[in-house]
């Protein structure tokens, strides 16, 4: 019996190592030193890597870029300078053939509002070698959509299910959603969260996950990348992240100017001073300031008050 135990033991850790060998060193999504220059907006050399098997939650607000950065991605839009790849290839190159393994969903329905569910799948399916009638039908039914109920009748939670039936039914590996849960109740919003999580269960799928809902990306994120003003400011694993840095509050009165100059957001008035620093910065600084790590939330606030020094 302990002879037994000890073979499933090994089993167990060797498939574990396997996962972590196969999954984690391989990447769905790699974007390196891309730059799109508009009149009046610029990515600015954004890097990050998406590995398979994880979703990665993609945050800023408003005008920060994440649906320019999207749409470079897709090709939608040409790139000034940089390197895309999806699935290890070139996404110009390559993109009708990255396009068969993606499934993308942005925040505008795109279906017709006269059609009926059954007239989905008649339309999409022919663009994509793969496409499931079963797992489509399946997906369906698990989302409780009448295939004879028109487009024009559904909520919104009921169209993002249905464009998540269309986006998964063909095997998709990487999901590119723009925004999906903006506009959800929160019973919607966390019955999606949890379609996310068995969608990648197996190891070999990805979701990148732009939202403004920081709260969902706590729930189910490994990784999140926050870009600010076309620039990035962070791309690493969620908890690492809220790590990094910590609230300060306090008295003005103790502010040093080297203490000014290295508070992210700060913002003073006659009575307290607040603002945000990194954690290395902990040592430095008075014990007595120090209110606690930030939410996701809390970080976008800060960086959004000031000017950040970009290394």
């Amino acid at each position: 019996m302990i002879g037994e135990n000890r073979v499933i033991v090994y089993q167990v850790t060797r498939q574990y190592i396997y996962c972590i060998i196969k999954y984690n060193m391989n990447n769905v999504l790699e974007v390196n030193n891309l730059s799109k220059i508009f009149k009046d907006f610029s990515i600015n050399s954004i890097s990050f890597n998406l590995p398979a098997g994880a979703i990665m939650g993609f945050v800023g607000q408003n005008g920060a870029g994440k649906t320019t950065t999207i749409r470079l991605i897709l090709n939608m839009l040409k790139r000034n300078s940089g390197e895309i790849k999806v699935f290890g290839l070139d996404n110009i190159n390559n993109e009708l053939e990255i396009k068969q393994n993606l499934g993308i969903i942005f925040d505008d329905f795109f279906f017709m509002e006269m059609w009926k569910i059954k007239d989905v799948e008649d339309v999409i399916k022919g663009f994509y070698k793969s496409w499931d009638s079963r797992v489509y039908r399946q997906y369906l039914d698990k989302f409780k959509l009448s295939i004879n109920k028109k487009i024009k009748d559904l909520s919104r939670g009921m169209k993002i299910k249905l464009m998540l039936a269309a986006a998964m039914s063909h095997n998709a590996k990487l999901l590119i959603l723009d925004e999906p849960t903006s506009g959800l109740d929160p019973v919607a919003r966390n019955e999606l969260l949890d379609i996310f999580k068995e969608y990648i269960a197996d190891g070999e799928k990805s979701i990148l996950f732009s939202t403004h809902i920081t709260s969902d990306l706590e729930k189910v994120a490994d990784y999140i990348t926050l870009i600010d003003q076309g620039r990035l400011f962070y791309s690493g694993g969620t908890r690492e992240l809220v790590n990094n840095y910590f609230i300060v509050r306090g008295n003005p009165d103790i502010l040093s100017i080297e203490l000014k100059n290295n508070i992210i957001g700060l913002t003073i008035n006659q009575s307290v001073f607040a603002g945000m620093i990194k954690s290395s910065m902990l040592q430095e600084i008075p014990k007595e300031i120090v209110s606690g790590m930030p939410t996701i939330d809390e970080i976008l606030i800060y960086i959004s008050k000031g000017i950040y020094k970009y290394e």
